[in-house]
């Protein structure tokens, strides 16, 4: 199951401070500069890893999943799958993983459906990740294909294994990652 999200407010995760330049998050209510408590639209949910988040409405071609962080200072991996759901017994289908290994300056995709992992890929034109560094993940999905860019540079293409597109609604997030927006 997914943890951290709009209604999990658990004493393991610390309280989100800034919502947005000059404002705070405090009980799910944004404050401008001057002070006046406004409702926010939204509640951001702690972007704490590991990570575990609803793409609401699933997937489908034209839509894109962002994911801005800073790679850890001395990070072995890390990994973003997007999933049909969040369940562990037995395991949601995931139809993307991209795991970054920086022990082999490797970005490996691949998925993983009714427990079969597929082929795995690992052909990228160089590794874009660098410890201590910013960096930002945009994963656009097509008709046929996941196409994802790196810093603004396309970096490869993954073609759909999971057909039902709709069907991909959670995002996870682990390893040696600090995640500072999600989109």
């Amino acid at each position: 199951m997914c943890g951290g999200g709009p209604r999990d407010r658990g004493d393991r995760h610390t309280p989100l401070r800034r919502a947005a330049a000059g404002q705070k998050l405090d009980d799910g209510h944004l404050n401008n500069s001057l002070g006046s408590p406004v409702q926010a639209d939204v509640y951001f949910p702690r972007l704490i890893v590991p990570f575990c988040g609803h793409i609401k409405g699933g997937m489908r071609p034209g839509k894109k999943v962002l994911v801005m962080g800073i790679v850890d200072l001395n990070p072995e991996s890390f990994a973003i799958s997007l999933t049909c759901g969040d369940s562990e017994d037995p395991p949601a289908d995931v139809a993307i993983e991209l795991k970054a290994v920086f022990t082999d300056r490797q970005l490996l995709r691949n998925s993983c459906i009714s427990g079969e992992r597929g082929e795995e890929q690992s052909a990228i034109p160089y590794f874009p990740f660098i410890p201590d560094q910013p960096f930002r993940v945009e994963i656009l999905c097509e008709h046929p294909r996941f196409r994802v860019f790196v810093d603004g540079h396309q970096l490869f293409d993954f073609y759909h294994r999971i057909q039902t597109l709709s069907a991909i609604d959670t995002i996870k997030i682990n390893g040696d990652l600090q995640i500072t927006k999600l989109g």
